[in-house]
């Protein structure tokens, strides 16, 4: 569970909610066609700009990752890396047909060599799967981004509407207000939709993707060392190249 996401979307909400509720009668605040112009046209234009299975996925995506998003930590990966070299050499590579391992990737490459599959199939299998999994999260950021531009635009749109429409009704006052308060509203749903909600995502996707690029890579080096039967330090020391500076000698302490 991210909390950072739940906080965050609560807590603006709580905070334009507040604004609302101490700024006047909150019912005014709500006003349908507005709702429509921003939405349905946000979404119309998303629908042209990507495929419609892109989209539908890239929100199962997006709120899984914005919600459930668990961030594993290199060092971590390189502990389980260095136990399961341990194993290996003292097992042989059946040996970790036993062994559980929670993280999808690194379970798929431990499985690949308890299979007995050579080095280049398993290399060139991981590197596929971990471009897909990147692109399947690219895809995501830029379909959330495209989202949170065209909502503001669309609120932009409704304020042009509304602004027609009261124009051309400028003597007859009671239609005035309503016109108003599309031109003032889609403006609003636009900004708080794309603020709140869908860029706020579409940087978490993008953040996601720069640390699964850093995982992926870093199981892949140490499912191939596996595969070379190579030691746990060595498999240890090779990859605390992937860590920052700071944190590699707290992992050579606990390797000690």
């Amino acid at each position: 569970m991210d909390l950072a996401t739940i906080i965050g979307i609560l807590f603006g909400s709580f905070v334009v909610g507040l604004a609302i509720f101490l700024g006047g009668e909150v019912g005014s605040f709500v006003d349908i066609p507005s709702v429509l112009i921003v939405i349905g046209g946000a979404a119309a234009a998303t629908f042209v700009r990507f495929p419609l299975s892109n989209v539908f996925s890239a929100l199962v995506l997006g709120g899984r990752v914005a919600f459930t998003h668990r961030r594993v930590a290199p060092h971590e990966l390189i502990d389980e890396i260095a136990t399961l070299a341990d194993i290996a050499r003292k097992q042989g590579p059946l040996g970790l047909e036993s062994v559980e391992v929670d993280h999808e990737f690194l379970a798929k490459g431990v499985q690949y060599i308890a299979d007995g599959y050579d080095h280049d199939f398993i290399r060139e299998s991981l590197e596929r799967e971990r471009d897909l999994m990147l692109e399947r999260l690219q895809d995501g950021q830029r379909i959330f981004k495209a989202i949170g531009d065209a909502a503001p635009a669309f609120g932009m749109i409704g304020t042009l509407v509304g602004l027609v429409a009261m124009l051309a009704n400028m003597s007859d006052p009671s239609k005035i207000g309503p016109s108003m308060a599309i031109a003032l509203l889609t403006t609003l749903y636009g900004a708080v939709i794309a603020n709140l909600v869908c860029l706020p995502i579409a940087d978490k996707l993008e953040l996601k993707s720069k640390i699964e690029d850093v995982n992926l890579t870093l199981i892949l080096d140490g499912v191939m060392q596996l595969r070379d039967s190579k030691s746990p330090a060595l498999v240890r020391e090779m990859l605390t190249s992937y860590l920052p500076e700071k944190q590699r000698p707290a992992l050579a302490e606990a390797a000690a």
